[in-house]
């Protein structure tokens, strides 16, 4: 049978019989602090086992009840389960009651037993109305349905009751992620003699194992987990659900606090800014004005930042949830759906709470637009999560995706497996994924970038890959653009020479401004043949500019039109082959420099550079006075 680890907690107002109850239902008193024995108040957390079923383990969590405790208090009930509701019979419903049960429903805590305590106090009448007022109080709250047990934690009356309830109601609840990433939000630091540093808290999602590297974020500390405790025993692992300790190697005491997270792997992002949904509270507060300061609680962190609305300046109590954005003065570590509470620094209350939308808020404008793009966050399936953070990021490597979709591993690997199949995206081998809608949009961009490169210089054989890929990296990830490039020329839509990419369907030519300047310049170097002046006279007079003359040049030596002989001189490729073809024709094997002039009957000015032309294009290969040809002329 697989084991079940739960958390649960006691809430309630100051004195109602919380501590008293957690320990007559685990034998532990809570209450440790030398402080909390004296004024028998519970001022920090306190832990206790609660033995029921086998297979079955749960750690019951005794939160303060004073209004001076009522962070201590929220960061206790942020990771539990199920709450116990402790109202005592000669009190009823009081302040810290409904604030507790405002936070709890806040926090996303969905079952509660309420249980009625100090019964010895009050007659049957008095139970009952006490009874009665409770329910009435938690028939408009996810409360409605909760159980009732009436008892007494010093004579024991209605604690077995209790113990099988919690029993009953851990039955139907889902187990936490235990298969995630490991994350445990820290709400208690301190120092064992011997030991070092210990860090204890509610493990959110995942298994930490003895001797595992772990980090502390979000200052990205490198620790290891040297032993791992649960209520006191040493165990070789703790998962999700479970209250664990950690003894941690490789940190100082000071250097983590209640509010650090730690974690296993980098699929959690480090932000100050948040996109939220948020429930006020239902009853009249003072309005809350834009950008107003708020101390946001989430997991076990308490955080100064500053609210900010997008359809509204001013917050009023109002039924409807509100979309918006918190600021914070530090970072945090969240993911999508982690719950929240909103309160008002000065003067202290709460203004309500919520779900964290999008970890990694943006600037966005004030107005419609962001208010329905917000809501899209709110509503997005796993697959809309992706989209959105690839649109905004354009690649991403699933470490990335994990952390702006705050998605769990499992749920992302197989949502991008439908998306490929789908095209959706594609997967770039080792740099991640990104949608194919942007494939498509960089493909215009390159075509277009190509065409524009084709009409500005038609002499060309194409732009160079690099000066292409740059020319469009301001908008895009260079990864993208080369396989982007590569994708084209599978396509057939690019051809490659080389270094240089081109259009499919282009060749070089000659622009239409100047063919007839041009071929008339071409002809007439033609009929020159070996004896052609110098290149640069068959531009006197022309209207040719000289960045033309330059695309010219080049464009005829590339094609292998011309060839150059000197370096003021180019003869056509006409002379050249007539040349070539009588040397081939009346020469044996080799031939010396003698022999070329008797044939071609050349002066030495052009004929030293013609022979040292066949060299190079590898028709000869000269041996001190004699040329060989490099193939059987047959």
């Amino acid at each position: 049978m697989e084991e079940r680890y739960f958390t649960i907690g006691m809430a309630g107002h100051i004195d109602h019989g919380k501590t008293s109850l957690t320990k007559a239902l685990t034998n532990v008193e809570t209450d440790r602090l030398k402080e909390e024995k004296e004024r028998g108040i519970s001022i920090e957390l306190g832990y206790a086992p609660l033995k029921l079923e086998p297979g079955v383990f749960v750690s019951v969590v005794d939160v303060p009840g004073h209004e001076r405790f009522i962070r201590q208090m929220i960061a206790g009930v942020a990771g539990i389960d199920l709450v116990v509701l402790v109202v005592a019979a000669d009190e009823g419903i009081m302040p810290q009651t409904e604030e507790h049960l405002e936070i709890l429903q806040f926090l996303g805590v969905e079952r509660c037993i309420v249980a009625i305590s100090k019964i010895d106090r009050v007659d049957e009448v008095m139970l009952e109305l006490v009874t009665d007022d409770i329910k009435e109080r938690l028939s408009n709250t996810v409360f409605h349905e909760a159980p009732y047990v009436a008892l007494d934690s010093l004579s024991g009356t209605g604690i077995d009751e209790l113990k099988k309830l919690i029993g009953t109601e851990l039955q139907t609840m889902d187990l936490r992620d235990a298969y995630g990433s490991f994350r445990l939000p820290i709400d208690q630091v301190f120092s064992v003699q011997g030991q070092g540093t210990v860090v204890r808290g509610t493990i959110y999602e995942g298994v930490v194992r003895k001797s595992t590297q772990l980090t502390v974020l979000p200052k990205g500390i490198t620790v290891k987990a040297r032993q791992i405790q649960v209520h006191h025993e040493e165990h070789e692992q703790a998962r999700a659900g479970q209250r664990t300790a950690i003894n941690l190697g490789g940190i100082e005491r000071t250097a983590v606090k209640r509010g650090d997270v730690l974690v296993d792997s980098d699929h959690f992002l480090v932000t100050d800014t948040i996109d939220v949904a948020l429930q006020v509270i239902g009853r009249k507060f003072a309005p809350l004005k834009q950008r107003t300061a708020v101390t946001l609680h989430v997991g076990t962190s308490e955080v100064m930042g500053k609210i900010v609305f997008f359809d509204r300046n001013e917050l009023e109590q109002t039924p409807h949830e509100v979309l918006c954005q918190i600021r914070l003065d530090e970072q945090i570590v969240v993911r999508r759906g982690d719950r929240f509470i909103l309160r008002r620094p000065s003067p202290v209350e709460t203004i309500g709470g919520g779900w964290v939308i999008q970890p990694n808020g943006g600037k966005y404008r004030f107005g419609t637009e962001t208010i329905s793009m917000l809501r899209r966050h709110q509503q997005g399936t796993p697959k809309d999560l992706i989209m959105d953070a690839l649109n905004k990021s354009l690649l991403l490597d699933l470490q990335g995706l994990m952390q702006q979709t705050s998605l769990g591993e499992i749920t992302l690997k197989e949502t991008l497996e439908e998306g490929l199949v789908s095209n959706i995206w594609l997967e770039i081998p080792r740099y991640g994924f990104s949608l194919t809608k942007t494939f498509t949009k960089i493909g215009v961009e390159l075509l277009a970038r190509l065409q524009q490169f084709h009409e500005d210089f038609p002499m060309r054989t194409g732009i160079g890959k690099a000066e292409l890929i740059q020319s469009v990296s301001v908008n895009f990830p260079k990864p993208l653009l080369e396989y982007s490039l590569n994708l084209l020329v599978e396509q057939d839509e690019i051809q490659r020479y080389g270094q240089f990419v081109a259009l499919a369907r282009f060749s070089p030519h000659l622009p239409n401004e100047w063919r007839a300047r041009m071929e008339q310049v071409i002809g007439t170097l033609e009929k020159d043949g070996f004896q052609a002046g110098k290149w640069e006279d068959y531009f006197i007079g022309s209207p040719l500019p000289k960045t033309e003359v330059a695309e010219l040049t080049a464009y005829l030596l590339d094609s292998g039109q011309v060839y150059r002989l000197r370096e003021d001189t180019i003869i056509h490729r006409t002379a050249f082959d007539q040349a070539l073809n009588q040397l081939q024709l009346q020469t044996g094997r080799s031939f010396d420099l003698k022999q070329a002039k008797e044939i071609l009957q050349l002066s030495r000015k052009y004929m030293i550079p013609f022979l040292d032309l066949l060299d190079e294009l590898n028709y000869t290969r000269r041996s001190e006075d004699q040329r060989y040809w490099m193939e059987d002329k047959t």
